[in-house]
């Protein structure tokens, strides 16, 4: 299937989820999904795939296991490359928009002490560059942080705001519609990706692994 954009229904879908997030409402509402989401999501992974490597499409349902919030569906569709087994590559299409980036989205007690130790020591200079060339570009760079210093560092630590970080990740919307809803959009992904991959080159040999 070749990619030609997602359709603007595609954040009518998820608007409309929003407001009827229901086994009912999906179930009526499935070939739509289909066609404005999650097949437009497979093409564009698809066309990115000889570069970047394969992608995979999220499911649509949440895992309600361990939430309050007990609400089936989730309410975007996420597409994902991997570069290692907690780092990648990042798409994502809901009500508000198109979105992208990369980072790391998970870090278990021994991977975080190990990212912590390379921040703090002489590689931490160069994440903290590449950190500021992309705020300076438009990124937004988040993540799940801590509100304090964690445990060992200084609170007026040099790095102190990367220190805090427990995930990483540069995102950015891409906000005009004519690029969104054309094939238009495949280069830009990939142009964007490109500029996320130094940062997932700096956490993969900490992270990646």
């Amino acid at each position: 299937m070749t990619f030609e954009g997602f359709p603007h229904d595609a954040a009518d879908f998820y608007a409309e989820l929003e407001l009827d997030n229901s086994t009912g409402f999906w179930q009526a509402q499935r070939e739509r999904y289909e066609t404005a989401v999650r097949r437009p999501m497979t093409a564009l992974l698809d066309a990115l795939e000889e570069e970047f490597g394969p992608g995979k499409v999220f499911r649509p349902h949440r895992d309600v296991r361990f939430s309050a919030d007990k609400s089936p569906y989730k309410t975007h569709q996420g597409g994902y490359v991997t570069t290692g087994s907690r780092t990648g590559w990042y798409a994502e299409v809901s009500a508000d928009g198109f979105r992208l980036g990369g980072g790391c989205y998970q870090m278990e007690p021994a991977v975080l002490a190990a990212y912590r130790k390379d921040v703090a020591g002489p590689r931490g200079v160069e994440l903290e560059r590449l950190v500021g060339e992309l705020r300076e570009t438009g990124w937004e760079v988040d993540g799940d942080r801590l509100k304090t210093a964690p445990r060992g560092f200084a609170r007026d630590h040099e790095r102190i705001d990367l220190l805090r970080h427990r995930t990483i990740s540069a995102m950015r919307w891409i906000e005009d519609a004519d690029i969104v809803t054309t094939s238009r959009l495949v280069e830009q992904v990939r142009t964007d990706w490109r500029a996320v991959t130094p940062l997932l080159d700096w956490l993969r040999p900490v992270v990646g692994a």
